[in-house]
């Protein structure tokens, strides 16, 4: 039988409440709460996020791009994304994929084609035709990741949007890949979400969420509820992967991280 996906939809059968952090709240008094959270701490996110995770959060992101292992070409819709994390990683994850491209082609001697690669590959930015949507809905979050590309010289292949993972204003089978890290259970109806992920992916387009949840480690669950308002969630990886294919997912699985401190979930648009 497949778990109860009830907690993931946002709303409660009590008048439309949910759930943030260990408090029960109403869906406005969530996003709005959310929302000043976001704006609050925009600047200082990175510290946060080293000082909550020790630094791991980088091999969890490092882990979500190998997993994606995107192609030049690729365009990618990172929702919640404000900072850029994955947007940077995928620029230069698909920019090495290019380069491993052009110096197979010349051990090859397939001079023209390199050639040909080469003249379209643009200075400093991602592979051509490859592209990533920054969507978030805190525009605070949104100038710290404009911030961090001007300084990073990050100059093409790179956008900017407010947007709200429940009604994303972009058209249908637009993205080959659609990423939201540490940001699903910010939104307040989950399973819409999820809908308007599958709305916007082409076919064949694969959806990946990084998230906290539940720890399957004693030990690890012990140190993680310290800084982690987890006993909120219940167990998550399996209810979340039924929600995901109750939205049309398929080919639904999910991978744990550090003893389920976090999960990798993936799926694909048919």
């Amino acid at each position: 039988r497949r778990p109860d996906c009830r907690w993931f939809s946002g709303a409660a059968e009590n008048g439309g409440e949910t759930h943030f952090g260990f408090e029960t709240v109403s869906e406005t008094e969530k996003a709005s709460k959310v929302y000043k959270v976001f704006e609050n701490v925009a600047q200082k996110s990175d510290v946060m996020n080293d000082a909550m995770s020790l630094g791991i959060h980088r091999l969890w992101k490092d882990a979500l791009l190998h997993v994606m292992h995107p192609q030049p070409g690729a365009r990618l819709l990172d929702v919640a994304g404000g900072t850029g994390d994955i947007a940077f990683r995928f620029l230069e994850y698909v920019r090495s994929q290019q380069e491993r491209q052009q110096r197979r082609a010349v051990s090859l001697r397939q001079t023209p084609l390199w050639r040909d690669v080469s003249d379209r590959y643009p200075d400093g930015g991602g592979a051509p035709e490859s592209a990533v949507v920054v969507c978030d809905i805190n525009k605070e979050m949104l100038k710290v990741g404009r911030q961090r590309a001007d300084s990073r010289g990050v100059t093409t292949g790179l956008s900017w949007v407010v947007g709200d993972a429940e009604e994303l204003l972009f058209n249908d089978d637009q993205f080959v890949l659609y990423t939201i890290a540490f940001g699903i259970w910010n939104v307040t109806h989950i399973d819409q979400a999820l809908k308007e992920a599958l709305q916007v992916l082409k076919p064949g387009g694969r959806f990946l969420c990084l998230e906290f949840s539940k720890v399957t480690n004693p030990v690890l669950e012990r140190l993680v509820t310290l800084w982690m308002s987890l006993k909120s969630v219940p167990s998550v990886q399996e209810e979340f992967k039924g929600l995901m294919e109750d939205s049309g997912f398929f080919c639904v699985q999910y991978f744990n991280l550090t003893g389920g401190v976090v999960a990798l979930h993936s799926g694909f648009k048919l």
